[in-house]
């Protein structure tokens, strides 16, 4: 991460359609719930508290969507950022990366290095997904195989 970067220089994205923008201007385009870049890079990568190792990267979630989705690239996305919103809290917040993909983590997340701070996910934006969520979706429906 740049040493320069504070998470204060992040633009933050207001709306569903921005963060669909920056999906479409980023190939590989990544969230991240965390206090930010800054005190990620400050603590260090993740961890797998429940093993007790620290991972070779920092964990996030990917918002490209697959070729195969068939459905709008928005529904994607609204999800991928209501996998993990419940981290949204006062101290962490859901910001936008770029990174080197180096392994995956304990859940099959993607672990990254490298990583290019693109831009903070307001809270507007991450209501906004959550209802394209659960008018899209029947939440917490599990796979039947």
């Amino acid at each position: 991460m740049p040493a320069e970067s504070t998470d204060d220089d992040l633009p933050v994205l207001d709306s569903l359609d921005e963060v669909l923008r920056a999906v479409g201007e980023h190939p590989g385009l990544l969230v991240r719930y965390s206090r930010g870049p800054a005190r990620d890079e400050k603590d260090g990568p993740s961890r797998d508290y429940e093993a007790g190792v620290e991972l070779p990267g920092w964990s996030v979630t990917t918002l490209e969507p697959e070729p195969w989705w068939p459905r709008p690239p928005a529904d994607w996305v609204a999800r991928r950022l209501c996998k993990y919103d419940e981290l949204d809290e006062d101290d962490r917040f859901a910001w936008l990366l770029t990174g080197r993909v180096v392994g995956q983590g304990p859940d099959h997340e993607p672990l990254v290095t490298d990583i290019d701070p693109v831009a903070r996910v307001g809270r507007r934006a991450l209501a906004e997904a959550r209802r394209r969520y659960e008018d899209r979706f029947d939440v917490g429906q599990g796979s039947t195989d």
